[in-house]
């Protein structure tokens, strides 16, 4: 037997090719969306895809098991559980299978057993592994995609939060509890290969380590330790991430069947011009992906800063429009990597792209720039009244502590709520560390906002030089 394991540290998903070398035959399990890796680990050990499967309706990324039944002619392997509100349309296109609890399937002398664990989403189902090519029939592993993850579970409350389905959290948590119980009575010595790694919004602690087994997660796991139903579901619900706004369209993408990547229109590539991109902008959404630093130095107006680096993929699913076209500012070497990670979620509309050397004239009066402001700087404006501050970390960071008066809008949902803040005052906009605030500067001038500075440093900055901080329940001055 052959396991190959896949991970996307952006979108903090793991994927894995399982080989039965025997017979040369492979299945993929929860693949993203390029499939190219797949395609050549495959061939690097002789083996022919002949089978793919996922373990629910991926809402983080953009799956590639109908690419992968398109272009190899695989069988899909798909859950039938969870009623028909949460089917595969487009599967019946393609050679499938649907699966039910204590199903079994085969690859090659390989065996997948099908355990319906239902509680991040109705449909969801868990493989259990036997290699039949081993003298001990038994099974080594499980595939729990979002169901148990190293040292958490995942999360019941999308469907409510994403898909407005009115009182699901409770109701997929209370599931959750008795999927749990059922893993509980595996054997201890089971290794668990879950779908995602820490960092994913999928959990809400989940640990780094790539595998684990079924028994220490009964040691180690919050999870699995408790025996109450009702203290579970309360446990669980609290305190669980915002979930990005894309995670909506990921459902039903991955539902009715992702295009197809050979379908996917290549983006024109335009000549250098600031008059190009004034157009650009009036049309649809520029989107610059150098340094935030560089864009602060000079950017044409209207243009969001989505520096191309390790959370750009999380930051163009939460702030971009699926239905608009996109126009990109990015260097010729970083384009076809960043085309990939915008295609992984689905953002296939791309429709031109230019070089940012546009922005190399200093005295171009088109061109617009903003200033970082220092905490000292920061804090006699806020003091004094002269500056609006606004605080765009994630709502767990804000319960900790929080500059005095700032108003909390977490960055994902400012384009939605800018008609909060005040257009006849400077911002002062500020996170952790200054990255995620820089986009939110961008976001706002973008929207017209003049006078928008950033907090050099964040909120990090701000409480290693001592300058005042609050905490929720505490009396403070709100010089907003």
């Amino acid at each position: 037997m052959l396991l190959k394991y896949f991970y996307d540290d952006k979108l903090s998903q793991a994927s894995y090719l399982v080989g039965c070398q025997a017979t040369g035959e492979a299945i993929v399990i929860d693949p993203a969306r390029d499939v190219e890796p797949y395609a050549k680990a495959a061939a690097a050990n002789g083996l022919k895809i002949v089978g793919v499967t996922e373990t629910h309706i991926h809402a983080d990324f953009l799956s590639g098991a109908r690419e992968i039944a398109s272009r190899f002619g695989a069988t899909l392997y798909l859950s039938e559980e969870g009623g028909t509100d949460w089917a595969y349309p487009y599967a019946r296109d393609y050679k499938h299978k649907l699966l039910r609890d204590k199903d079994i399937f085969s690859i090659g002398n390989l065996t997948f057993e099908v355990l319906h664990t239902p509680g991040h989403t109705p449909e969801h189902i868990s493989l259990l592994l036997t290699d039949g090519g081993s003298s001990q029939a038994e099974p080594i592993g499980i595939f729990t995609g979002d169901f148990v993850f190293v040292g958490d579970v995942g999360r019941p409350d999308l469907l409510e939060k994403v898909a407005r389905l009115s009182g699901s959290a409770e109701e997929l948590a209370g599931q959750m509890f008795h999927s749990l119980a059922r893993f509980k009575k595996l054997p201890d010595y089971l290794q668990v290969w879950p779908g995602h790694g820490a960092g994913s919004a999928c959990g809400k602690a989940i640990g780094a380590v790539q595998s684990t087994t079924v028994g220490y997660e009964k040691r180690t796991n919050w999870a699995l330790r408790h025996e109450d139903e009702d203290e579970f579901i309360q446990k669980l619900l609290e305190g669980q991430p915002e979930p990005p706004t894309y995670f909506s369209t990921m459902k039903r993408l991955n539902k009715e069947g992702p295009r197809l990547v050979g379908e996917i229109a290549a983006p024109s590539y335009a000549e250098a011009s600031v008059g190009t991109v004034e157009s650009w902008v009036k049309k649809g959404i520029v989107v610059d992906t150098r340094p935030a630093r560089l864009f602060a130095q000079k950017h044409v107006s209207g243009v969001i800063n989505i520096p191309y680096e390790k959370s750009f993929v999380t930051w163009a699913g939460w702030l971009l429009d699926y239905d608009r076209p996109l126009y990109l500012l990015t260097e010729r070497e970083s384009l076809p990597l960043v085309l990939k990670d915008l295609q992984s979620i689905g953002m296939d509309q791309v429709a031109s792209v230019m070089d940012p050397n546009v922005f190399d004239p200093d005295d171009d009066p088109r061109l617009a720039k903003y200033e970082d402001i220092t905490p000292q700087e920061g804090k006699e404006a806020v003091q004094s009244g002269q500056m609006y501050v606004l605080d765009v970390r994630y709502k767990k960071e804000r319960e900790e502590a929080y500059i005095p008066g700032a108003k909390h809008i977490m960055l994902g949902y400012l384009p939605m709520k800018l008609q909060e803040l005040p257009r006849d005052r400077p911002i002062l906009v500020q996170c952790k560390t200054g990255k995620r605030s820089a986009i939110g500067v961008s976001i706002l001038r973008a929207n017209g906002f003049a006078q928008v500075s950033n907090l050099a440093g964040g909120f990090d900055e701000w409480t290693r030089q001592g300058l005042p901080i609050a905490r929720e329940g505490e009396d403070e001055t709100h010089p907003n």
